[in-house]
């Protein structure tokens, strides 16, 4: 009598392990470009978060502040104080590497915050722009039209004094990071709709949507239920890539005096700072803002246009 040998089961792999071979995560191993921009938006993101732990000093509490500190060159010892800072210091003796960490969890707040905001809205009009059709289709998509004839930072800029102008006096400073979400997330709505309106009409005739109909699904609910789920890849590269455009028109904005206040300045209110500086021989109050804030943009652009080729089915 033979004996019936079985054969080993093969252990399933953990979803960890799938994880890790997966086509997205192959393709970030094999990215340097994207594995270094991951690094420093990480990093910066990080020494944003824990500025207060990470700077020195405060750099916007006067009882901290020594106006004999000012001006001091990046790794030399003041005449007076003889106090060393590693990015040197400001005219009002404000240390240049605090008043960066500070300044950068302003620019990344308001980047993200308005980025999210204009995802919300673009997201939402694309999808009724889509679904419902008609007049309201026309509507949304000329608004479209024109607001793209005029660039963003004039739109952001006109949205940003009408609100402005509304707001009262007394109020103005503390509502003005609000007020700059608003105008850069009014300006960047339109991307969105545009891409997301697209791959609606196009999802929208697929088979499990017309189920979805036929079971009494409600409008609203297939939108967002059965459509948006299958619409996502294309909003995610549209958010990376518009994040970095957000937060250079915050700067922008913040550099021509019409974005953050002094209270709460951003990385545009320091290279605006230091640009008055510049050829006075004080050349680290502008440079070091400067490149902070083109290392932020150009990574989280990097990794924008990573994730554009990672989830495009046809480069697999």
């Amino acid at each position: 009598m033979t004996e019936v040998t079985q054969k080993p089961v093969e252990a399933k792999p953990s979803r960890l392990a799938e994880f890790w071979d997966s086509d997205f995560v192959w393709s970030f191993r094999h990215s340097p470009v994207a594995i270094v921009a991951l690094f420093i938006v990480a990093v910066l993101l990080l020494a944003a978060l824990f500025a207060p732990l990470i700077a020195p000093h405060d750099p916007f509490n006067p009882a901290t502040l020594n106006l004999m500190n000012g001006f001091t060159p990046p790794g030399e010892p003041n005449a007076f104080t003889q106090e060393t800072f590693l990015l040197g210091t400001d005219d009002q003796g404000r240390d240049v590497f605090s008043t960066i960490l500070y300044g950068l969890r302003i620019s990344l707040f308001v980047g993200i915050s308005a980025v999210v905001l204009a995802m919300i809205v673009g997201v939402i009009l694309g999808l009724v722009a889509a679904y419902v059709g008609g007049w309201t289709e026309t509507l949304i998509m000329r608004v479209a039209d024109v607001q793209l004839t005029f660039p963003a930072i004039l739109v952001a800029m006109l949205i940003f004094g009408i609100a402005k102008g509304f707001t009262p006096p007394e109020y103005r400073d503390e509502m003005a990071i609000w007020v700059l979400i608003i105008a850069i997330a009014l300006s960047d709505w339109v991307q969105f709709a545009r891409v997301v309106r697209g791959a609606a009409l196009v999802e929208k005739n697929r088979e499990y949507v017309q189920a979805a109909r036929m079971i009494g699904r409600s409008g609203p609910a297939i939108m967002m239920r059965h459509i948006l789920p299958n619409i996502l890849s294309p909003v995610l590269v549209i958010a990376t890539i518009s994040l970095a455009l957000a937060i250079i028109a915050e700067a922008t904005l913040s550099f021509l005096g019409v974005g953050a206040p002094p209270t709460q300045p951003s990385l545009g209110t320091l290279i605006r700072i230091g640009q008055g500086f510049l050829f006075s021989g004080e050349w680290w109050i502008l440079f070091f803002p400067a490149v902070t804030l083109l290392a932020l943009a150009l990574s989280v652009n990097l990794l924008g246009d990573w994730l554009r080729d990672a989830l495009n089915p046809k480069l697999r």
